[in-house]
């Protein structure tokens, strides 16, 4: 038969539909933009690290503590109110040994955890989220305050989330698996260790694990062949628990300055509400507004990666739910610092959610996710690229003590407020202050309101006016951050100093 033969009619292209267009990076844009801001994490965290800020007062107490005692001795309860896993005091114990009893020496270890955090963290953001997802999501976890804070504290808690984030990436990636004896030692020993170098690591290895549990179709198979890596972190925990933990809990005043961080029961749901939004302030490091639009994104990235890839996302959220869980039992405060190990995966959800409202072709969802980019990442952006330029300060002591020692007269002493007593603990030896050089006690406050009101310290105008007529100089840790310590009075001819 002979083909039928169809009159030309020109192509039409299909009318413009805005539900269509959607916004789109190409990849070899966004793969540089991952790795750029990849090293703009690692650059602001050096520059920290370098900027070299004098230790305030709860580094000193720990610190003292480092400093101090034996290997042994830091098994015992510490003193100063402080807590802190055996196997990071030993690691900061040995820098100081190595390195010399020095900021730099003390804060090695939490700069290396959130290099090798960071690093990780890519890993696990680019392997198993799109692109975009992991450019968001490593943008945000370069950038965020307290992120990039704790890199440089005297501290553990940035070991704590290199410990969560290099144990979710290789719990995930070994999920489901019958392990050979050699990846049963390993991963044993190093749970193991790792349990002893951070106090909330029993929920990330728990948590994660007993989510291939619940879900594996040959669950019995993989407990039994996994049963030594269990039993093996099991006698971790315990003997952590018996020989420091214990001794921990019976802190009262430590345990009283916990007690408020508990739910009042395991209805308390206002506890709940209120323990998820300060969540999203700190540790996430989301201020002002911002704490509340990271919220919907989290709930959206729920909503989209629950859809997505179940199982990967519960094992991001399996710390969340087994560190509240603890809190309800009163075993763990979930507040604040303690819990920055969690951010890493409530990160993931947050540019999870993000990208899905970005990648929607309604033009409304579209604009909407470019809001949730633009509120959510440029602040701590331009705050980090500042901190390049003017690193962070805190309690300035050394220079101050260095100043003081610098032009004191012979003959002066210095007279240390009671909360300054760690600050000179630590610093005044550098410094060469002997015992005949100082002072310290409460101060009757008496004293203090009998001295001319026209001579005492004014931090308005930046500087420090000398109480002259007495001879005492009044400086508190709020105050030497706020004083150009240059400015400090040389005509002082006084027989005592007061320094706090």
């Amino acid at each position: 038969m002979p083909e039928l033969i169809q009159p030309h009619r020109p192509s039409q292209k299909p009318p413009h539909n805005p539900r269509l267009h959607q916004i789109e990076l190409p990849e070899n844009w966004i793969e540089l933009l991952t790795i750029g801001f990849l090293g703009f994490g690692i650059l602001v965290r050096l520059m920290q690290y370098f900027g070299n800020r004098s230790l305030w007062f709860d580094e000193i107490s720990l610190s003292l503590n480092i400093i101090r005692r034996s290997y042994g001795d830091l098994l015992n309860p510490l003193d100063h109110n402080q807590a802190a896993p055996p196997g990071f005091l030993w690691i900061e114990k040995l820098a100081t040994q190595v390195l010399g009893n020095n900021e730099y020496a003390l804060r090695l270890f939490p700069l290396m955890s959130s290099l090798v955090a960071l690093v990780c963290f890519y890993q696990l953001a680019t392997r198993y989220s799109s692109k975009l997802t992991a450019l968001w999501a490593i943008a945000l976890f370069s950038s965020l305050r307290y992120t990039v804070y704790y890199a440089t504290e005297v501290k553990q808690y940035s070991s704590d989330v290199m410990v969560a984030v290099v144990f979710s990436l290789w719990l995930i990636n070994w999920r489901y698996q019958s392990l050979k004896m050699s990846q049963t030692i390993l991963l044993g020993l190093a749970g193991a260790v790792a349990i002893w170098l951070s106090h909330p690591a029993i929920f990330t290895l728990g948590g994660i694990e007993l989510v291939y549990l619940i879900t594996a179709k040959n669950r019995r198979l993989i407990f039994y062949n996994r049963l030594p890596v269990y039993l093996t972190w099991l006698v971790s925990f315990g003997s952590l628990y018996l020989l420091t933990i214990q001794l921990v809990l019976r802190n009262e005043q430590l345990i009283e300055s916990w007690s408020s961080r508990y739910p009042d029961s395991i209805f308390d749901l206002i506890w709940l509400l209120d323990a998820f939004g300060r969540f999203f302030y700190r540790p996430l490091g989301f201020l002002s507004i911002s704490d509340g639009v990271a919220m919907v994104a989290f709930i959206i990235g729920c909503w989209a990666f629950f859809r997505r890839d179940r199982l990967i996302f519960c094992s991001l959220m399996a710390p969340l739910g087994a560190t509240l869980l603890a809190s309800y039992l009163h075993q763990y405060p979930f507040r604040e610092r303690l819990v920055l190990f969690l951010v890493p995966g409530v990160i993931l959800v947050i540019a999870e959610g993000i990208n899905f409202s970005m990648k929607q072709p309604q033009r409304l969802f579209q604009v909407f996710g470019g809001l949730l980019l633009l509120i959510l990442l440029i602040p701590p952006v331009i705050r980090s690229g500042w901190l390049i330029v003017q690193p962070e300060f805190k309690e300035e002591f050394r220079p101050v003590l260095a100043y003081v020692k610098q032009h004191k007269l012979s003959g002066d002493r210095l007279y240390i407020y009671f909360k300054g007593r760690n600050h000179f603990a630590y610093y005044g030896e550098r410094f060469g202050y002997g015992d005949e050089d100082y002072f310290w006690d409460r101060l009757n406050s008496m004293i203090v309101v009998k001295f001319p009101q026209k001579n005492r310290l004014n931090i308005n105008r930046n500087s420090i006016n000398s109480w002259a007529e007495s001879g005492l100089v009044s400086l508190s840790s709020k105050q030497c951050r706020r004083a150009h310590f240059a400015q400090l009075s040389q005509s002082n001819r006084s027989a005592n100093r007061m320094f706090s």
